[in-house]
């Protein structure tokens, strides 16, 4: 679906009040992985229809994705975003809200465009819908576990489910939507999304930490320095011994500390407890999982094995 990013670059441009339209522009037509979209395409595909015919629905999810990108980056006050300024940075925060929110309702529009009947694009529309609630809601737990004392690893794990999996499941289910896939096959689909989305956090809370910031486009070291609770952190704070814990709990209380001493001395209890071999651990349970639902859809599995290769591709990445 390489189309898309021709028609990213199109969207927007030549709109007026360039305030509104210059930051919508500015991060459809950065290089991002496009996973989303490819996800719509390789769903339709696998079911018997064309990528190109769910073009549409691709770029939907995709702008909806950019969106919560805008307005995740001004709660998280993050500076970088896939290796350039943020919006909220490149402009400034009330910019970059109300191009967000009109971001989401170009995604909306986009919808309706999708060549289909009026049942399908409503069952399509219900999905997007009930998806970018949820997000919302993962959204909220994840600001409300900033301040929360006690949070589970299963918390977290619901945590981003609804952050970040349901997108991914979404566009699959999408895809199976248009093309009039079954009802088991359209849950078995969805399910291989769950799985493969909170293998993608997983790998992501990895990175944010183990990564280099010019290959992975973002700060490393930011969930600590945000105090995020992620798996290596709410893994670490069950594994750890009375002191490791109390460092731990001392050094997330504030965003006070020397970033760069308070990195280290976290990583460094990390690192005694095996916090990343466990992550991994994880994400291979998950991925395992995905891959036995993908397995449990009714088509022949020669034509699985690019969400296969995808599958994995996610999991392996560097960025």
């Amino acid at each position: 679906m390489n189309s898309l990013d021709t028609y990213f670059q199109s969207i927007a441009t030549e709109c007026e009040p360039s305030n509104l339209y210059n930051p919508i522009h500015y991060i459809l037509s950065q290089d991002g992985k496009r996973i989303r979209p490819r996800l719509v395409g390789l769903s339709a595909e696998l079911f018997g229809v064309e990528a190109e015919e769910v073009r549409h629905v691709a770029a939907a999810f995709e702008m909806l994705h950019n969106f919560t990108l805008i307005h995740d980056d001004i709660m998280d006050e993050a500076p970088i975003r896939r290796g350039k300024p943020t919006v909220y940075k490149q402009w400034n925060s009330n910019i970059a809200i109300l191009a967000g929110d009109a971001l989401a309702i170009m995604a909306l529009q986009e919808l309706l465009k999708a060549p289909c009947d009026d049942a399908t694009k409503i069952k399509i529309s219900d999905l997007f819908a009930r998806t970018s609630l949820e997000i919302c809601e993962g959204q909220q737990y994840d600001l409300d576990f900033e301040t929360m004392e006690h949070v589970s690893i299963d918390d977290y794990i619901k945590m981003i489910r609804l952050k970040t999996a349901v997108m991914l499941a979404g566009c699959l289910k999408s895809g199976a939507l248009f093309a009039h896939a079954s009802e088991a096959d359209m849950q078995a689909i969805y399910d291989f999304g769950i799985n493969i989305g909170i293998a993608f956090q997983l790998k992501d809370d990895i990175l944010d930490l183990y990564s280099d910031t010019q290959v992975f486009g973002k700060i490393t070291g930011g969930d600590i320095k945000e105090n995020k609770k992620t798996y290596l952190y709410l893994t670490a704070l069950q594994d750890a011994n009375d002191q490791q814990r109390k460092s731990l709990r001392h050094y997330f209380s504030s965003t006070d500390f020397d970033f760069e001493s308070k990195l280290l001395a976290v990583k460094n209890i990390y690192e005694n407890l095996q916090v990343k071999e466990k992550t991994e651990k994880a994400i291979d349970k998950y991925v395992e999982n995905a891959l036995a639902c993908l397995h449990a859809v009714s088509v022949a599995e020669e034509k699985k094995q690019q969400l296969y290769d995808l599958a994995n591709a996610l999991v392996k990445r560097d960025k």
